[in-house]
């Protein structure tokens, strides 16, 4: 990977959307060459796919909670089961396995904090191999 490539993964991070021709011309290339460069990154998994970011709060849900999860048990199984059921809550939107006193790191999304609280009593803690959940509340995002 050069730096046209580095450039051409820069420019789609900040826009997805960016047509072939605009995305070239900015990077002072012509669309061919550019289009072939993105289909390399991408039959590569260099670029993994594309998606439409969301604005939570324009869809009702004002409050961002990062929760740190601990299981009982370190064991594969354990965690598979956990993935299973983190992933049917709709509001959890991000499941990150980390290193350190938690095993787990969740972003939730909900309403307001009654909300969440319901989202934290009714579905995650009744994953039962759950040992301990922290919560902290987002203030705001910086990025």
């Amino acid at each position: 990977m050069d730096i046209k490539d580095k450039q051409i993964l820069e420019a789609l991070q900040k826009n997805g959307r960016i047509s072939v021709s605009e995305l070239a011309a900015s990077l002072n290339m012509s669309d061919t060459p550019c289009l072939r460069r993105i289909r390399k990154l991408e039959q590569s998994g260099v670029i993994t796919g594309y998606r439409g970011c969301v604005d939570e709060k324009k869809l009702g849900y004002s409050v961002s909670v990062h929760a740190f999860v601990s299981l009982k048990s370190n064991s594969e199984l354990a965690g598979e089961l956990f993935e299973k059921e983190v992933a049917e809550i709709s509001q959890v939107i991000e499941c990150s396995v980390i290193i350190g006193q938690h095993d787990y790191l969740l972003k939730v999304i909900a309403k307001d904090l009654v909300h969440y609280e319901s989202i934290l009593k009714k579905q995650i803690s009744n994953i039962d191999c759950i040992a301990k959940i922290e919560s902290t509340v987002e203030l705001k995002s910086a990025l």
